[in-house]
């Protein structure tokens, strides 16, 4: 396929960088890592495949080279194919000549969109994933965007078309965004009132958001702390800077930080914040690491 129009921030991504925070390179990847996993779940291919994550669609106009089953996931952006409404949840075919278009966000924030055994591009550091920030990865391996002129490749054999197993749906966060928080060593350093507020508080996505991390905003949290320690920063990771307004941080985050933190959110609460627009109220939820785990196996084990 090649990019007819680029829209503000299509990004080539697969399951991230890992085992290289150590030299200060973050994790990168899918945001959405559950929307991510079904798209290539659809076209029968490994999980961890490079596919194409479509932010706000903003007007992303691909035209299709050769035909092909694409698998379509995330958040539904007013996709179109040849102006004929294209709905994310499962795979289609495409015919030479036809073109596929975002527009702008219907519900959620983020699309995936998956090629017969995933996109073809450069690996930088065991990833093809794009970091705008640090400039790696991409089809250029400079972290840049799909621009105006670049083509999407793929060599994976025709996909057998598949569906969505009963019970399945579309990964958004709805209107009551419940974010689970397992909490971390810090938490006894903010004050008794900042920790109810904390859990008890509707918080608002700031319009301060991207892939590095998303501002939540609502009462000041404060804290005992004085002064810290930089140390490792996970995803998901829940920082109260001295604003007192809390950033929980996301797949692009730096790899150190020395504010202190509440927790983290689980990894699906992370994916489930990555799909919600600036406005989108959520909740904090606590929960213990045992019951995240659980529920994370059980997720997992959805895509066998």
């Amino acid at each position: 396929m090649k990019v007819v129009q680029a829209g503000p921030l299509a990004l080539v991504e697969d399951g991230g960088r890992l085992g290289v925070r150590h030299l200060g390179v973050t994790q990168g990847g899918a945001a959405d890592w559950v929307s991510f996993y079904w798209s290539n779940w659809l076209l029968g291919n490994p999980l961890n495949s490079t596919a194409l994550e479509v932010v706000v669609g903003g007007g992303l106009v691909l035209e299709a080279e050769c035909a092909a089953r694409l698998a379509l996931t995330g958040a539904d952006l007013d996709a179109t194919l040849d102006d004929e409404p294209l709905l994310p949840g499962a795979s289609f075919a495409v015919r030479p000549g036809q073109r596929l278009t975002f527009r702008q966000p219907r519900e959620g924030l983020r699309a995936y969109l998956a090629f017969p055994g995933g996109l073809e591009a450069p690996q930088v550091l065991g990833s093809a994933s794009t970091t705008p920030r640090e400039r790696l990865g991409g089809l250029h391996e400079d972290g840049r965007p799909l621009t105006v002129g670049d083509r999407l490749t793929w060599r994976g054999a025709p996909a057998v078309e598949r569906h969505l197993p009963p019970g399945s749906t579309v990964w958004l966060p709805g209107s009551d965004c419940r974010l689970e928080l397992v909490a971390g060593a810090q938490i006894g350093v903010f004050t008794g009132a900042s920790l109810y507020a904390a859990f008890n508080a509707r918080w608002r996505v700031d319009d301060r958001a991207d892939r590095m991390g998303v501002r939540l905003l609502g009462p000041g949290l404060a804290s005992h702390a004085s002064s810290m320690i930089s140390e490792g920063i996970p995803l998901g990771a829940v920082q109260v800077p001295p604003d007192g307004q809390p950033i929980v941080l996301l797949n692009d985050r730096q790899t150190i930080g020395g504010y202190p933190r509440l927790g983290a959110l689980t990894p699906l609460a992370a994916a489930r914040l990555a799909q919600c627009l600036p406005g989108q109220e959520v909740r904090l939820v606590a929960t213990s690491r045992a019951r995240a785990l659980a529920e994370h196996r059980r997720v997992l084990g959805r895509f066998r």
